[in-house]
């Protein structure tokens, strides 16, 4: 696309890849549909379309998500991380680093980062000790003399979710407040003639606390003035929207959902003399369709040969099939098989465990590496935490609550439920997220859907039969993602203040939780999980036959 009328730019943004980099989903052992072999093929592309006047960037979360990262951040660690190749190899301009990039640890990130040949940005990850960014706080590309400044944010909602172990000799401050300071100082230090957010924070919304919000894209642009275009993710939802400045100004702000199957794209335009800034438009590309690169195919497939050996590893049997979906059903064998995991690792008194896919399966009969990441995308620690019985009570409360409503006759929905149009019909959804439906086990208890929320649970005895008291303290396991805050069960359900709970915290296992549900596999050889029926929603005349008419609404009544 030549012009001598003016300079035209493209600059293209990926998010939360996920480590979906070969077009090959090595969880479930079949083709993926997105992948960042699929978009390097688009980038080439683009490449010969603007005569090289291409700009790439990424909104972070690389490090987790598929078993590539699993293998090449703590298995295969002797050469460079195959995130930092790959994007390397792709000729990325700047990255932000997202928070599931910081989840890895130090060991991990501080690596992965060196070992990339372009800036990773985080203007708002600040060394402790110093007082600066720890990280590069914005980057300048140049392309036909046009000066591109790209600043980078990462969401200040960290230590919600991780341990203070994983990210020590840091803070993260807030967002808009950081932005508001470099826009200043990169418009009058680098005279930029576009000025590009890459953020790896959502819209709006999560969680909000007095000193910070979560998802803050959209404050941070209707608060801030100065920026062109900017490129968000984190949440894993597309966007696609003009969000006004301050003074009335007109921002693209573009976010391409997850996992490789879109991309953000902008096509800026500028004069060749001044380099004033013409026009802007932009949108999202779905990359499905696209035939991933041979040359990308071939360079890299004995890094993809490797981890397809390690992860088809065969590491024991389960005598039948496990479901995520009976977990919300009742008291399942998945869920109980993680509860006594958990309690034989921590020896806690309380287990307490949410399923973390919305529907999969382990098969009966041989159980390989991948079926384990089928459950546990990403790698959770296993947490004890001291709590009083009130404490559990009102967590479980909370998360009731989210999960079942309040049935007043026999005929009415137990699960709480959203319909969602699509061309083929109504679909029906939770309405709330599933990662945060908590039962537990080491205790026996029952859950009254004619009550109202919060005085739906009755526990009733630890399950060995010792008395269940609400004054007494109690050693409560529980994964790392609630351990440390996340979902709000601890500070909205339990009330136990935010700043309070590393102070709860009596264990930190030293393996993800995947690794102790494979030792346990391994150990044992074969396999037969039940449910300890240790809970159930009453009363039954009315939710056993609500639950079959939810599980088909669903699921479609299918196993």
């Amino acid at each position: 696309m030549k012009h001598t009328d003016e300079i035209i730019i493209k600059l293209i943004a990926t998010s939360d890849v996920h480590g979906c980099i070969f077009p090959y989903d090595y969880i479930n052992r079949q083709p993926l549909e997105g992948s960042l072999a699929r978009v390097f093929t688009y980038i080439k592309n683009e490449n010969i379309r603007y005569d090289g006047q291409v700009v790439l960037l990424d909104n972070g979360d690389i490090l987790q998500g598929q078993p590539t990262c699993y293998y090449n951040n703590y298995v295969n660690t002797e050469q460079p991380n195959l995130a930092a190749r790959v994007y390397n190899y792709m000729g990325y301009d700047a990255q932000t680093i997202g928070n599931h990039d910081v989840e890895t640890g130090h060991p991990v990130y501080d690596k992965w980062i060196a070992e990339c040949d372009f800036p990773m940005l985080g203007a708002n990850v600040i060394d402790a000790h110093t007082g600066q960014p720890y990280l590069q706080p914005y980057a300048i590309v140049e392309r036909s003399g046009i000066r591109i400044a790209v600043l980078g944010l990462l969401t200040a909602a960290i230590p919600h979710w991780l341990h203070h172990d994983l990210w020590h000799g840091l803070r993260f401050e807030e967002m808009t407040t950081t932005a508001r300071h470099w826009t200043k100082v990169i418009r009058e230090r680098e005279h930029p003639d576009l000025l590009v957010g890459l953020f790896h924070s959502g819209k709006e919304g999560g969680i909000t606390t007095p000193d910070y919000e979560e998802n803050a894209t959209q404050h941070v642009v209707s608060a801030v003035e100065g920026f062109d275009l900017v490129f968000y993710g984190h949440d894993h939802l597309s966007h696609n929207d003009w969000i006004d400045s301050p003074s009335g100004r007109r921002v693209l702000c573009l976010a391409p959902s997850s996992n490789a199957h879109l991309v953000a794209e902008a096509e800026v335009r500028f004069d060749p003399s001044s380099h004033a800034l013409r026009s802007m438009r932009g949108g999202l590309r779905s990359v499905k369709s696209y035939t991933p690169d041979p040359d990308f195919t071939r360079y890299f497939q004995p890094d993809a040969d490797q981890v397809k050996t390690y992860i088809e590893r065969i590491i024991g049997r389960f005598a039948h099939t496990l479901y995520t979906r009976d977990c919300y059903f009742g008291s399942a064998p998945l869920t109980d098989f993680i509860h006594d995991v958990q309690l034989k690792v921590t020896g806690a008194d309380i287990s307490l465990n949410a399923p973390l896919t919305f529907d999969t399966r382990i098969e009966a009969g041989d159980v390989r590496i991948s079926d384990l990441f089928n459950l546990y995308k990403y790698e959770n620690q296993i947490y004890v935490l001291r709590m009083t019985g009130h404490e559990i009570h009102q967590l479980l409360e909370m998360s009731y609550g989210l999960w079942v409503g309040t049935m007043h006759s026999a005929d009415d929905h137990i699960i709480l439920l959203s319909e969602s149009d699509t061309s083929t019909g109504k679909r029906y959804l939770f309405d709330n997220l599933a990662f945060n439906f908590e039962s537990a086990a080491g205790i026996d208890y029952e859950v009254d859907v004619t009550r109202p929320r919060g005085e739906r649970v009755h526990i009733m005895q630890m399950s060995n039969g010792e008395p269940f008291s609400a004054e007494r303290w109690y050693h409560v396991a529980m994964n790392s993602y609630r351990g440390n805050g996340g979902g709000e069960l601890l500070t909205k359900g339990a009330g136990i203040p935010f700043e309070q709970i590393a102070e709860r915290i009596v264990y930190r296992s030293e393996h993800d939780q995947r690794y102790y549900l494979m030792h346990e596999i391994k150990e044992k050889g074969e396999l037969d999980p039940q449910a300890h029926d240790n809970w159930r929603f009453v009363p039954e005349t009315w939710t056993r036959p609500a639950l079959e008419r939810d599980k088909k609404l669903l699921f479609g009544g299918m196993q």
